[in-house]
């Protein structure tokens, strides 16, 4: 059946309504004498009839153009119209019956129709009006698919409200090229059962479907599906090359309306991901609340991250300290207008400036400093092993000596894995910073805590932005190593585990993040590839650069020396360290001086002497572990 291009007059329309509805009288008419019929009583009938059709039709044409029926256009029939026609037929129906007694009382003692009737004909009248309108939509959506080229046969995961969603969303968008094969879900019970027509497949049938059904792509349509069952799906989706997408939480629907325009492609972040992090809010709120927070750092991503934690804990106010001013202006605006948080202060400032950072503790009187601020680059602080030292020892000096002499609470320090058996100046600035916020901890009131984990996803200069970007240029992606490996975590997750590790620290402890398992560098360029829609080989390259100077080939989270036990929550390891050094405190205070002479090789070599498992890796200053060999 062909259907005009043109949207049909609406006198049509109307003239068609008027048309079923008629039909439907007779078939109520005949459903009332079982279909059986009598000429004598057929004419009987016809005789009170010929008087109530005019007014029916009228009745009808009346209603149905207030309820504007026929406005809406029938190939894009909506819940709105289905609403506003089963309104009319309804009203119609009361109606015929008020002007039936009305005709009874005054005129011929006779109603318009038997009740059996309307009642038969209010049901039948409806079915076939709805049907109509689905008809014709269907007729029309059958019409344009088969214009277009279907490219993308698809299953969608999650056979709940948000699959049914997605399906009625991709099915009413006659623009898209889907065609959707069924629906996939992990229910063992659903498995067979049909929603809307499409078959619910069980999970276990991916492989199959892909072969039998040319399955090329995957849509992921639960809303809070399990981390590692979302990333065992995606695994094996991408293995099979199919295309995997996402439907986005419902948040983030435009007026609580769904679009196929916002399915995206899955990140490599969900393959990273892992379950929910679990924390003690209780005992953070009363961390927090009521306090002064400093927050160095403030604009990076580790140091943003905590922010936008902290604003749900109900501090006095968050002190936000930068020295980047137009990222910290940037985070002003997202915590106004994205989370309507209004107590906070911003401060453009250096930590390797002692007498700014006294005015800062002195004026504010943070009673929580959570230090984030650091050079966390490695193969730029191994050419600047000044300014890592300035930045990362000094900056971290002024913080604790600060901390302690106005009487901080805590003082929670954002470490790296680097620190561990460092091979990077990088590395061990941030190894010695730790020795000296322990040291200091032996004597003081405030409460040293440190917190130790790996790469950061998306963070600023990490391998995962960078690699987007290599991607979208057109490659080839750089990896150092085929066999470099790293930890990763997401920034919510890491800023999430820093709260919670603060709130169970006491002072000198040294708290371990559970990263999970390492990941392959290479194997995660090869994922981004593909889940970039890209081919390896074909559309773009990878290409092996060889290790930077102090890169490893793995990270390591405990030292020779430290060996871990666990706490109370599952992902947070406290290390159990050798004895604290207090001749550290004097050695630190010493290394800060050399700052001055500009001597990268004595600023090293002083670095070694306060970390003696400091060994340099690809880099110039491992001249200076052979001589301390020799």
């Amino acid at each position: 059946m062909k259907l005009p291009s043109t949207s049909t007059p609406r006198w049509i329309i109307i003239l068609g309504d008027l048309f079923i509805s008629f039909l439907a009288l007779v078939i109520a008419y005949l459903i009332r004498f079982d279909f059986y019929s009598d000429v004598v009583e057929i004419k009987a009938e016809l005789s009170i009839v010929v008087f109530s059709l005019p007014v029916f039709l009228l009745i009808k044409y009346l209603v149905f153009y207030t309820y504007q029926v026929h406005k809406g256009l029938v190939r894009y029939t909506s819940t709105e119209d289905l609403k506003r026609l089963f309104l009319a037929v309804l009203s119609s129906s009361l109606l015929f019956g008020v002007v039936g007694l009305f005709r009874y009382t005054l005129i011929d003692e006779y109603f318009l129709f038997p009740t059996s009737v309307l009642i038969i004909e209010f049901f039948v009248s409806l079915v076939l009006l709805t049907a109509s309108r689905f008809a014709v939509k269907s007729l029309h959506l059958d019409k344009v698919k088969d214009k277009q080229k279907i490219s993308k046969r698809v299953l969608i995961y999650g056979a709940g409200v948000s699959g049914l969603i997605t399906k009625r969303t991709i099915e009413k968008d006659t623009l898209t090229d889907y065609q959707i094969i069924g629906f996939l879900d992990d229910n063992k019970k659903l498995k067979g059962n049909r929603l809307e027509g499409k078959i619910i497949y069980h999970t276990s049938s991916l492989e199959k479907l892909v072969s039998e059904e040319g399955v090329n792509e995957l849509i992921i349509a639960i809303q809070k599906p399990d981390a590692n069952r979302k990333k065992e799906i995606i695994e094996r989706a991408l293995k099979l090359e199919v295309d995997v997408v996402n439907v986005p939480s419902v948040k983030s629907w435009i007026d609580g309306e769904f679009s196929t325009k916002q399915i995206k492609k899955v990140r490599i972040e969900d393959l990273l991901g892992r379950k929910q992090i679990v924390l003690d809010e209780e005992k953070i709120k009363e961390d927090i609340q009521g306090k002064v927070v400093l927050i160095t750092g403030a604009a990076g991503s580790i140091g943003s991250g905590m922010v936008r934690q902290l604003t749900r804990y109900g501090a006095e106010k968050l002190i936000l300290l930068d020295q980047a001013e137009s990222p910290l202006y940037d985070l002003q605006n997202e915590l106004i207008n994205n989370l309507d948080f209004h107590d906070f202060e911003l401060v453009v400032g250096d930590i390797r400036s002692y007498h700014r950072m006294d005015k800062l503790f002195r004026t504010r009187k943070p009673q929580m400093v959570y230090h984030a601020a650091a050079y966390k680059h490695v193969p730029l602080m191994e050419e600047n092993p000044s300014e890592a030292m300035l930045t990362n020892i000094k900056g971290t000096r002024n913080l604790v000596k600060l901390s302690d002499q106005y009487g901080v609470d805590k003082f929670v320090m954002i470490s790296t894995d680097k620190a561990v058996n460092p091979t990077n100046v990088m590395g061990a600035s941030k190894r010695v910073a730790e020795l000296f916020a322990q040291a200091i901890n032996v004597n003081s009131k405030t409460q040293f805590i440190t917190t130790r984990f790996g790469n950061v996803l998306g963070s600023n200069g990490s391998v995962i932005p960078l690699f987007r970007k290599q991607i979208d240029q057109g490659g080839p992606i750089t990896v150092t190593h085929k066999e470099v490996t790293r930890f990763f975590m997401t920034i919510p997750e890491a800023c999430q585990l820093v709260l919670e590790a603060g709130t169970m620290g006491k002072g000198g402890e040294i708290f371990v993040f559970d990263m999970g398992e390492s990941v392959k560098i290479m194997d995660l360029a090869k994922k981004m590839i593909r889940l970039s829609g890209l081919e390896l080989g074909k559309d773009i390259s990878i290409k092996v650069t060889g290790l930077r100077p102090g890169e490893k080939l793995y990270e390591e989270l405990l030292s020779n020396t430290e060996n871990t036990i666990e706490t109370h929550h599952p992902q947070i390891l406290k290390a159990i360290l050798p004895q604290v050094d207090m001749n550290n405190i004097e050695k630190v205070e010493e290394l800060i001086t050399l700052f001055d002479n500009q001597d990268n090789y004595q600023i090293v070599g002083s670095m070694k002497a306060i970390v003696p498992e400091f060994k340099s890796n690809n880099s110039e200053y491992e001249s200076l572990d052979n001589d301390k060999a020799s």
